[in-house]
């Protein structure tokens, strides 16, 4: 009879919802409609009778789930939706399905990016290949890789490797004694090991370009500061004097030779201001090698300088900011090693400046004790003109808006002269035509506005002011003059109230909003050894939450709630330096939070707060408290604090100040300090009540938008604030 049910149930339904009823089941391990165990309506146990072999057919029937291996969600997904009958087995067996066959996953083997380029050059067509391969950039190959052949370059490769001597290349670069070792060590064998220290090692592309031109040499290969030079097949050594190839070898730098126009023209403009500084570390042109120029010049003067009218003397920052880039991009014109005695120096300077705006002068390196700040400071004594850029490698110096050329400086010097000349001329013929004027037109008349005017007066109208007089009028001048002062102090004090008062107003709104909550007596307690072992506990502890000028605000809480969920104790460290003001910080915090005060301690950063967090500790649903206030309401109290707290000092310090110069006037006494203040307070606020009307309503408006002004409090200094 149950056979028969259960073969009824099967018949009724169709084949996939069979299929779906058996995985289903078989998936959540739940029980038919019909009570019907899961165990009995396994495949061991189905009806094998003759009435119901198609419907147990395998061709009749999906394949199961578990027989199709999926690889990836995607398949997975479609299994699914064939086993729920929503889409047609047909369709999805058929092995031309694109659905199926896509490839939804990443290849096992990630791919590089210059992978994925070589993979979609084998997709295109060979015509497009080849025109792809053509834009490419290639690395340029060294003169090492273009000059030998493969196997004799992997020879001196395998060669280099069993070098164990190194030549260290020294800050100054490759001197003459640098390049003296390389020789000698190429007598011996074929091969040098260079170490590059400071600039060069920071740049290996430059110390290759050096390396192969000042050595004649082929770098056959180089790794981090290392290099391996090769002396090359025809190698015959230093046949001439070192100073002589020194100079050979830098000849084409600087005689035209393979150099653009502006490189030749530059180099032009260098011959005639010394000799070259032949082991410049650098490329290209190579500068004038200042230290062998005349440290004193004979009659060296300071250059004229006159402005034009209408011009501004100094740079804008634009222009500041064109000149470093134009200097930047220019190569150095001199090279520089000593700090003092730089007039041959300043005197190329200033024949320079009359074909360059710029001079860039470049500290030589390797030697000791070169200050570039002094170097700076005599050059622009000397010269006159505007210190642009100043380093430990470079030294750039703008000749000036006032700046005028030696020929032009030496005309207007003669004319100056000139001029100075016919003015003593005509000043000597005034003084003739005033001694040759007769003596008795001169006794007759007074000049009006003379010394003799002035005692004539005196002496038909005037009188005599005794000594006791005349410092009774000094007196009374010093009195008027500190009446005036007392006056403007007075005006001071009183807007430095109102601003007072505008701080208190704007403090007392900020605050509406902070809400404190009291403390709770049904709370729990520790022992005191709990307490000992909880200090001890979080005084060692590394983790801590800073306690900033912002105070209390619910991020701080929040924080503290966030420590708690993973240790039971958290520590904090303020900067307030006054222990009643940690101690209200300290009850704040364990009011807020909820957790128990363990210590206050002293430590190098601060004060240390520690807080357990009580063995019945829940964490509640809002970690930040909405009594308090947020942190940018906190930080605008803090600012408004330091405000109101800056400008009480200064109102004492002016009403003290006024006190005493009232009592060297000599002004009643009559009341009290105290009590004349107040009244002056009141009286002073009522008289400038007008004065303040506009800042009032400025501090309306920004109550009303809730918006602060953090400029406006900037001189407020936060690490003098307790909060």
């Amino acid at each position: 009879m149950r056979l028969s049910m259960k073969s009824a149930l099967l018949s009724t339904l169709p084949p996939s919802s069979s299929v779906l009823l058996f995985s289903s089941y078989s998936k959540f391990k739940l029980k038919s409609p019909l009570g019907i165990p899961i165990r009995a309506l396994t495949s061991s146990s189905l009806p094998t009778t003759r009435d119901h072999d198609d419907l147990f057919d395998p061709l009749s029937l999906p394949a199961p789930q578990h027989l199709h291996k999926a690889t990836n969600a995607i398949e997975r997904i479609a299994l699914r939706l064939r086993n729920l009958g929503l889409a047609s087995t047909t369709d999805l067996a058929d092995a031309e399905d694109d659905f199926l066959r896509r490839e939804w996953l990443r290849p096992d083997q990630a791919l590089f990016p210059w992978d994925k380029g070589q993979e979609e050059d084998a997709e295109e067509p060979g015509e497009q290949q080849k025109e792809k391969l053509k834009k490419k950039n290639v690395n340029a190959l060294t003169l090492a890789e273009q000059t030998l052949v493969e196997e004799e370059l992997r020879r001196l490769r395998t060669l280099g490797m069993s070098l164990k001597e190194k030549i260290t290349i020294p800050k100054a670069g490759l001197t003459r004694a640098v390049l003296d070792r390389i020789h000698r060590h190429w007598s011996n064998c074929e091969l040098v090991r260079l170490k590059f220290h400071e600039f060069l090692a920071q740049n290996m592309k430059l110390a290759h370009q050096i390396v192969e031109h000042r050595t004649r040499g082929l770098v056959i290969w180089r790794s981090g500061s290392y290099m391996w030079v090769y002396r090359g097949k025809n190698y015959q050594g230093p046949v001439e004097s070192d100073a002589t190839s020194m100079e050979k070898s830098e000849a084409v730098w600087w005689k035209g030779e393979n150099m653009t126009p502006e490189e030749a023209e530059f180099n032009r403009m260098l011959d005639g201001f010394g000799p070259r500084f032949v082991e410049w570390w650098g490329t290209g042109i190579l500068p004038v090698d200042a230290d062998s120029l005349p440290p004193m010049v004979p009659g060296y003067k300071t250059p004229l300088r006159l402005l034009p009218a209408g011009m501004r003397p100094q740079l804008t920052n634009d222009e500041l900011t064109n000149m470093r880039k134009l200097a930047k991009s220019l190569p150095c014109h001199f090279a520089l090693g000593r700090n003092r005695n730089l007039q041959g120096l300043a005197s190329a300077i200033l024949r320079l400046w009359e074909k360059s705006l710029v001079a860039k002068i470049g500290v030589k390196r390797g030697i000791v004790n070169t200050n570039n700040e002094l170097m700076a400071q005599e050059l622009k004594a000397l010269t006159g003109g505007t210190l642009l850029l100043r380093n430990k490698y470079y030294i750039v110096i703008y000749r000036g808006k006032d700046f005028v050329p030696t020929s032009v400086a030496a005309v207007i010097a003669e004319r100056q002269e000139l001029t100075k000349q016919v003015q003593d001329v005509e000043e000597k013929v005034r003084c003739k035509a005033l001694d040759s004027t007769p003596s008795g037109e001169d006794e007759s008349t007074a000049q009006a506005g003379s010394l003799a005017e002035f005692y004539v007066a005196q002496a038909c109208w005037g009188r005599d002011i005794s000594t006791e007089e005349r410092e009774r009028m000094m007196q009374e001048v010093a009195k008027a003059k500190n009446a005036k002062l007392v006056k403007k102090i007075e005006c001071k004090l009183a807007v430095a109230q109102a601003k007072r008062l505008r701080a208190e107003k704007l403090l007392a709104k900020i605050e509406a909003s902070l809400l404190p909550v009291g403390p709770d007596y049904d709370k729990e307690t520790i022992t005191d050894e709990e307490r000992v072992m909880f200090r001890s506990v979080g005084l060692r502890m590394k983790a801590y939450l800073p306690l900033g000028i912002r105070g209390v605000f619910d991020g701080v809480i929040e924080n503290m709630h966030l420590h708690w969920k993973h240790r039971e104790l958290v520590k904090l460290i303020t900067k307030q330096k006054t222990l009643a003001f940690v101690e209200d910080t300290a009850r704040l915090l364990e009011y807020e939070s909820g957790g128990i005060l363990v210590a206050i301690d002293k430590v190098p950063k601060g004060f240390s707060l520690i807080y357990y967090r009580g063995k019945n500790y829940r964490r509640p649903m809002t970690l930040r408290p909405r009594n308090l206030l947020t942190k940018a309401k906190a930080l605008q109290r803090s600012i408004v604090m330091q405000r109101h707290e800056a400008l009480s000092q200064h109102v004492t310090e002016l009403g003290e100040k006024i006190e005493e110069m009232k009592k060297k006037l000599g002004l009643s006494q009559d009341l009290g300090t105290k009590d004349r203040w107040n009244v002056e307070d009141h009286n002073q606020i009522d008289h400038i009540s007008e004065f303040t009307q506009s800042e009032e309503e400025y501090s309306d408006g920004d109550d009303t938008d809730g918006n602060f002004n953090d400029d406006e409090y900037s001189e407020c200094n936060d690490n003098d604030s307790e909060f």
